[in-house]
């Protein structure tokens, strides 16, 4: 019986150029550097029984490989398209699944406050669309369209009716702008408030340090040794902190804070001293404003608007201090976290710069257009439920 020849293979340059790539390269997948390694010994003019030798594949792999490669060339050498096994579950029980996720629990009647994987799973199984199906499935078809039901973001929404202006002032202010016209050098802007309820916690065993693969060690009972309230000014534009604590808040401690700052230089010389303050107890309304004017006649309280304390940049410096100072927290009483405090505002004021403030008020106004946006839109949706 005759034996077939085997196919003739003659390479290009560019053709030899990118086999030897392939072949050879160092990221190539294991099964295209072999069919590379077999074209390259055909073109050679070897058989397939020796190249099947050389290389250690099976006679028929190495005719397969060769006859591909002289009826297609390079394109041949890739993996055909597989039908696989098929669907298990159909588009329609998908974007069922996916419309379920986009539901709170409780309007479809199921008692939890968010969905997670196998919640979702077993709730597809309760309701029929599917017969069985793994949490992991669920996550992948959610992962498709980024969805993440078992997150959640909370929001509050403007209630004060002046929150514009109120909030552009203090982004002037961060911008050394008052009423149009720009501060001069005599001029100080102050970002105040207060950090309630730090306490002296007590370990009951010691805080381990930290050692070569082991990171420092905190005891978690504890003994309490008390709270005390952090009352800050931070001068924005020359990143300086003045801070003391007090047993707690009110008009008496922030008017204290106060007075420290003002009493010295170069604020009691100032033209106008801005103190930005929000909406807390101590420093609410017209009364604050008139006290503070009393006590200190270049002073000028600026209020941030309602529930919009993150416009106050001392906020940020309590985060450090959070950060820093106080977490893990282990103080065997109070003077020792007024004397930690204290320590690290002279740290702090040594190597602080400005806070980087980017907000602006035309940030300002894209802001409100999406929530003016967005309320509209949840006013049209709850037009349309009513009226179906």
């Amino acid at each position: 019986m005759p034996v077939a020849l085997a196919c003739p293979i003659v390479l290009t340059a560019a053709e030899r150029e990118r086999l030897k790539k392939m072949a050879y390269g160092h990221k190539t997948q294991h099964r295209l550097r072999c069919r590379a390694q077999i074209v390259l010994h055909a073109a050679r003019g070897r058989s397939n029984a020796r190249i099947a030798h050389e290389t250690g594949l099976h006679l028929d792999t190495v005719r397969a490989w060769r006859g591909r490669f002289a009826h297609g060339g390079l394109s041949a050498l890739a993996d055909r398209k597989r039908s696989g096994h098929p669907a298990r579950f159909t588009p329609v029980q998908i974007a069922g699944t996916k419309a379920l996720a986009c539901q709170l629990p409780a309007e479809t009647g199921v008692p939890l406050s968010r969905w997670s994987c196998p919640e979702l799973a077993a709730e597809l199984t309760s309701r029929g669309i599917t017969d069985t199906i793994s949490a992991s499935t669920v996550r992948r078809w959610l992962r498709e369209d980024v969805l993440k039901p078992w997150q959640y973001r909370s929001w509050i929404f403007i209630t004060d009716p002046d929150f514009r202006p109120k909030a552009e002032r203090v982004l002037d202010l961060y911008a050394r702008t008052w009423e149009g016209e720009p501060l001069g050098a005599n001029e100080y802007v102050i970002s105040a408030d207060e950090k309630t309820s730090i306490q002296a916690r007590c370990r009951c065993h010691p805080t381990l340090a930290p050692g070569q693969a082991r990171s420092m060690r905190v005891n978690h009972t504890y003994g309490r040794g008390g709270a005390v309230a952090y009352l800050a000014a931070y001068d924005v534009h020359r990143a300086q902190v003045f801070g003391r604590t007090e047993p707690t808040t009110g008009i008496d401690p922030f008017m204290a804070l106060v007075t420290q700052v003002m009493n010295q230089e170069p604020y009691a010389s100032a033209k106008r001293v801005f103190w930005i303050v929000d909406n807390g107890s101590s420093h609410r309304g017209q009364r604050a404003v008139d006290r503070l004017t009393a006590a200190f006649p270049n002073a000028v309280m600026v209020h941030t608007p309602v529930h919009a304390s993150w416009l106050n940049q001392v906020e940020i410096f309590f985060s450090v201090v959070q950060r820093k100072v106080v977490t893990p927290n282990d103080f065997t009483d109070l003077s020792e976290v007024a004397d930690r405090l204290r320590s690290f505002e002279d740290r702090y004021n040594a190597t602080a710069q400005p806070f980087q403030w980017k907000f602006t008020t035309s940030d300002l106004d894209d802001l409100l257009a999406r929530l003016d946006r967005h309320t509209a839109d949840r006013h049209e949706e709850s037009s349309v439920a009513l009226a179906a």
